[in-house]
């Protein structure tokens, strides 16, 4: 029944998201193939498709949730608002690279292997949204590969 009433108010919110995200969100001009008000929609729609199957068929398993598991929530949580916070004026590269290397440290991998995992992140995504799909990332304090 939990599982109803959270997808519920979160139908209402992911419905106000995509009025706002089909009615509001416009930008003068496009720099990417799809345009940057195509992503809230696919968000918006797909969220509403998730939803509705979860309000169909909830999960019958019980949730239990031990406690190492929600301090790890916590500091993904604590993480991703660091990230988006340390996106523009770090840049791509060096704030992908710390939020992966530490995001693999949660994970469970040891220091050497997250490291590598945040460089190759960071460099291999960079070339792969700046250079293959031309999308404009900020480059922070690194020059502009």
């Amino acid at each position: 029944m939990a599982d109803r009433i959270f997808a519920g108010v979160l139908l209402l919110v992911t419905l106000a998201y995509g009025f706002i995200a089909f009615t509001a969100i416009s930008a003068p001009f496009q720099y990417d193939p799809l345009g940057p008000e195509s992503w809230p929609r696919l968000l918006a729609v797909a969220a509403v498709i998730c939803l509705i199957a979860l309000l169909w068929k909830p999960d019958v398993e019980r949730f239990d949730t031990a406690r190492p598991t929600w301090l790890k929530l916590g500091a993904v949580t604590v993480m991703l608002f660091a990230y988006a916070e340390l996106y523009e004026p770090l840049g791509f590269i060096i704030s992908t690279f710390l939020f992966s290397a530490l995001m693999g440290r949660v994970l469970g991998a040891t220091w050497l292997r997250a490291t590598a995992f945040g460089l190759a992140a960071g460099i291999a995504g960079y070339l792969l949204c700046a250079g293959l799909l031309d999308l404009n990332l900020p480059a922070g304090p690194l020059p502009k590969i």
